[in-house]
């Protein structure tokens, strides 16, 4: 997946939000992405949320105490944060703040609700809503991630409708079809690609 980095030398970095639903496939889609050595810096969320059994800390996020994130917030290190299903997320600057100070694009992964707190702030972000193909498609995936109660599930998939009615907010919707991340891949690079094209990156990214 090479971009065309000879054209766009002269151009500030980028900022890439990628969301949907959960279990829609972020996941997969940037681990895929980091794979491929996509051009991008890959921002890592922090939560106060227990870490899964399949997740290594400080890869798939920096998993903080309940004191130290409200201590972060308070010395407004994120960009935006949030409470969701009891737990926090925030999206640290100071990460942000290092691939900007290196001439990196960012990827950052966050909810619909992070989105709009991200696009205010910072209105030249690339917004990329990742959906699925159905709603009987999101609850195999879930249902599938075995890591949900039935009291969850049911919170998660009613989140979800809510989310994809919001889908009209982002700059972008692609749908994210089961064994077709390489295409979805294609898809969001074609975007990143196309919005450079149409001097995106000609403003330098304020956090």
């Amino acid at each position: 997946m090479k971009q065309n980095t000879e054209a766009y030398r002269n151009l500030f970095p980028v900022l890439v939000i990628l969301s949907g639903p959960s279990g829609v496939g972020k996941d997969t889609v940037l681990t895929r992405m980091k794979q491929l050595k996509c051009l991008f810096h890959y921002v890592v969320t922090a939560t106060t949320r227990p870490r899964r059994e399949s997740e290594i800390a400080d890869r798939e996020y920096h998993f903080l105490s309940r004191e130290k994130f409200q201590e972060m917030i308070r010395q407004d290190e994120f960009i935006e944060w949030a409470n969701v299903y009891g737990y926090y997320y925030g999206v640290p600057k100071e990460e942000m703040r290092q691939a900007l100070r290196e001439g990196k694009d960012i990827i950052v992964k966050v909810d619909v609700q992070g989105t709009e707190t991200i696009k205010k702030k910072i209105p030249q972000a690339i917004a990329i809503f990742l959906k699925p193909p159905s709603m009987e498609n999101l609850e195999q995936r879930l249902r599938g991630r075995s890591s949900e109660s039935s009291d969850n599930m049911n919170i998660r998939l009613k989140k979800a409708k809510d989310e994809i009615q919001k889908a009209a907010f982002f700059d972008y919707i692609v749908t994210n079809y089961q064994d077709e991340v390489d295409k979805v891949i294609a898809k969001i690079q074609n975007i990143v690609d196309s919005e450079k094209q149409k001097g995106r990156g000609n403003t330098k990214l304020v956090l």
